[in-house]
């Protein structure tokens, strides 16, 4: 029980790594508050999960749902102690190939959706006193990679706004970490690979010879939320099967 009775939001907690992370902080104690466009996905979650996991429909890149995301979770179980930027959208694409609407839509989502989250979370942070804000980046965020143009930068910006963040927020006792995931296996995942041999090629980039599971991910999450990592701040954790240590 290494989350007991703490409060936590996670995006995209409809599916995939966020899902995962529901399910592992509802096992670890923790009252968790799972955010994402799709009601009947985020509420199939929350019944996995059990009774303290409370389901809100909300976009993260909209700044009226954030601040009512933040308000119904606050009003439901207290101070958030715990949040973890999970929600993301990838769109394929170089620099000639991306229109404005899909880089516009990217940044929007994966970092200024971010930035007001966390700026929506950090008073009720501070009113606890202290707390962990988790942020799920990408391995594409330290490297790069063909057709990923928007993603890449997207991700790339939230390694800087963690480090930034991290020591803006240190003397108050509010971390601010940041996930690198390899390819791991979400529906995210599956729409580029339409087939086993496009499967077994990207499988074939990670040393370790296979994707990454959800759950692989959760566990980090939940050391970077416990106060297992209380020294640790402003820190990125590749997590990818050995890609980037080629």
């Amino acid at each position: 029980m290494r989350l007991a009775n703490r409060v936590a939001l996670i995006t995209g907690g409809g599916s995939g790594i966020g899902r995962a992370m529901a399910l592992a902080f509802a096992r670890e104690g923790a009252k968790v508050v799972i955010a994402g466009r799709r009601k009947d996905r985020l509420e199939k979650v929350a019944i996995e999960a059990g009774p303290n996991c409370l389901p809100v429909q909300a976009d993260t890149g909209n700044a009226q749902d954030i601040a009512r995301l933040v308000k119904t979770a606050t009003d439901h179980f207290g101070n958030i102690q715990v949040l973890v930027n999970n929600a993301a959208l990838l769109l394929a694409g170089t620099a000639e190939s991306h229109t404005e609407d899909e880089w516009n839509q990217t940044f929007n989502v994966n970092v200024r959706g971010v930035w007001l989250l966390s700026r929506a979370v950090l008073p009720h942070m501070r009113a606890a006193g202290g707390g962990s804000i988790v942020n799920v980046a990408s391995i594409l965020g330290l490297v790069g990679a063909r057709n990923r143009v928007a993603y890449s930068t997207s991700k790339g910006a939230i390694l800087a706004m963690t480090r930034a963040m991290a020591l803006d927020h240190a003397p108050e006792k509010i971390r601010v970490n940041c996930i690198c995931p390899g390819i791991v296996d979400t529906e995210m995942v599956a729409q580029f690979t339409p087939d086993e041999n496009a499967r077994r090629m990207r499988e074939a980039l990670h040393p370790l010879g296979r994707f990454g599971q959800p759950e692989e991910i959760a566990h980090l999450a939940i050391f970077l939320a416990s106060e297992e990592s209380a020294w640790v701040t402003g820190a990125a954790f590749p997590i990818d099967g050995g890609y980037t240590a080629q």
